[in-house]
């Protein structure tokens, strides 16, 4: 079960023969095969062993934290560290709970099986580096990658670990500063069979890890932060020949980064192995150049024994009941593909807009994850509440979905996007969004009015949409005649409100070039008179009584 007692000899030889050889054309006649180590912070408020109950007797150290709480980059050093992150004599660990839950939900995720018991073992080699606990093996995670069929993806296992302290060197006093924040932050280390064969697969497999992480809310997967790093195992092998030698590139936080890093390294060792005939690409560890976008040697690649794991002597067995197991299993929520059929399902009519349905769940998926599994709500969240708004005399308002995530998806978001702010940073609750959309059916307001009282409402969030339409005087000219307009192709004579006539007349007045056009026949200059009337009421009136009338109107002189 320990990771220690893998030999070897298991590396990649044992799973390349697992998927068909498909010729690539930027390599010909070589296979690529690649696996990734995904280490992803989990999110949760404290660190992985230390916390408030292991100083309550030590409190003696006045200028270290109290509570042991994870860090953010902007924090100044060591302003988060406990005397057990700082390795003080006589402190002892206390596992997270919370750290552990959030692991589990991941590993039932990726359809691992859970390990009910688990021991946290050191490696010692050039130095000792933090303790890490197997926790579940043998998972599987579907990839799709654009014009080809789904991958299935193993997970070879998760493991707990403790993220490290950061040394930074100052090369004009030749000193080196350590910074403990991070020291002892959670982490999870996801590690994939190589079971993948392009950069493409991989770019793919990362980002649906990242989603699975934040469906589970158990890491924000924010690479650009350090919430998530990978290390790429790559090896290349002539077509029908025996695996080659795998070099790893470390700690890559883009998949831009991590694709450019594997082609670099795919074309490096095809370039070595027809250059040396007959021998092995050497075994490395490798670092990647951001700005040159190739990778270059760190140190020569340990393997398992090198790193001589032992068990960590303060460090006790973690325990896993099955009752636990399945409490967290009934409590899992939902992946996004999940939710997809989930949601197409309830609302039929969403599959005529499944490509906007698609954008809400890209938004969701890069939600704000909540703390230690807290549920942050998200896009997903907010469209069913509108869908279906629970209000407080105990009714349950319904909504249309498919114009629900017309104004979700293409009006919200089209103006948080103009803000540059993203759907996390959304002012509007879901009442207000939700009176501002049945202001629009119910036609008091029209859909322009209702793009102006959204784009004030952002502005404005406390704002009651109602109130507002009105002192803005954006409500409709006349909710009767809107209602007619949608039931008949020509409103009856006298049903227009006098407002809307004389805008009508007042725009045929000052378009006579356009009224003459359309008289001899040419329909499409009513667009600009219909136009010049939505301009003059300040989008207030229903373009289709506008037109209507217009054309009245434009009929009735001409046969006078």
């Amino acid at each position: 079960m320990l990771v220690r007692r893998l030999r070897p000899t298991l590396h990649f030889r044992a799973f390349h023969d697992l998927r068909t050889y498909q010729e690539d054309v930027r390599w010909p006649g070589w296979q690529v095969i690649i696996g990734i180590e995904t280490h992803a912070q989990l999110k949760s408020r404290r660190k992985l062993f230390s916390g408030a109950q292991l100083i309550q007797s030590i409190r003696v150290l006045a200028d270290l934290a109290v509570e042991s709480l994870i860090s953010s980059p902007d924090d100044h050093p060591n302003t988060h560290v406990s005397p057990f992150d700082a390795a003080f004599p006589g402190t002892l660990p206390k596992v997270n709970p919370k750290c552990v839950d959030l692991a589990l939900r991941t590993a039932l995720a990726l359809k691992c099986r859970i390990a009910h018991r688990s021991s946290f073992d050191r490696k010692h080699y050039f130095y000792s580096d933090l303790p890490s606990a197997p926790l579940a093996k043998n998972g599987k995670l579907q990839v799709q990658t654009p014009g080809s069929s789904p991958v299935a993806v193993r997970i070879k296992q998760i493991q707990l670990e403790q993220d490290t302290a950061k040394s930074t060197f100052n090369p004009r006093t030749s000193t080196s500063n350590i910074d403990l924040n991070r020291a002892g932050t959670g982490l999870m280390e996801i590690v994939s069979e190589p079971d993948l064969r392009s950069p493409e697969e991989a770019g793919a497999y990362v980002r649906t890890l990242q989603s699975v992480l934040r469906a589970m809310g158990s890491s924000d997967g924010n690479m650009e932060q350090g919430s998530l790093r990978c290390d790429v195992n790559v090896s290349v092998n002539p077509k029908g020949g025996s695996p080659g030698t795998r070099c790893e590139v470390k700690n890559l936080n883009s998949v831009r980064f991590m694709m450019a890093a594997i082609k670099h390294e795919i074309k490096r060792q095809i370039e070595y192995l027809l250059a040396n005939p007959g021998s092995s690409v050497p075994q490395e560890t490798r670092g990647f150049d951001e700005d040159t976008f190739e990778t270059f040697r760190l140190r020569s690649k340990e393997d398992a024994p090198d790193y001589r794991y032992m068990p960590d002597p303060n460090l006790g067995v973690l325990v896993l009941s099955q009752s636990r197991i399945e409490e967290i299993q009934k409590s899992l929520p939902s992946l996004p593909w999940e939710t997809r059929s989930r949601l197409l399902g309830e609302y039929p009519g969403l599959r005529a807009k499944e490509q906007s349905l698609d954008v809400l769940l890209n938004v969701d998926n890069g939600r704000d994850v909540g703390f230690d599994g807290e549920d942050s709500g998200g896009a997903i969240w907010y469209f069913e509440r509108l869908c279906q708004e629970a209000k407080a005399d105990g009714r349950t308002l319904k909504r249309d979905p498919v114009v629900v995530l017309n104004w979700l998806t293409h009006e919200l978001l089209g103006q948080l996007a103009a803000r540059k702010q993203t759907f996390c940073e959304n002012p509007l609750s879901v009442s207000q969004l939700g009176e501002l959309i049945d202001l629009v059916q119910s036609k008091t307001i029209t859909g322009t009015s209702g793009k102006l009282l959204l784009r004030h409402m952002l502005s404005n969030p406390s704002s009651d949409p109602t109130k507002v339409a009105t002192e803005l005087e954006l409500l409709a000219l006349s909710a009767t005649a809107s209602t007619s307009s949608a039931r008949s192709s020509r409103l009856p004579q006298g049903s227009a409100p006098p407002e809307l006539q004389l805008l009508c007349e007042a725009a045929i007045a000052a378009l006579p070039s356009e009224v003459g056009a359309l008289r001899t026949g040419n329909r499409n200059v009513l667009n600009k008179i219909v136009g010049y009337v939505m301009k003059q009421s300040r989008g207030r009136a229903d373009a289709v009584a506008a037109r209507n009338l217009v054309e009245e109107l434009v009929c009735q002189a001409h046969k006078e």
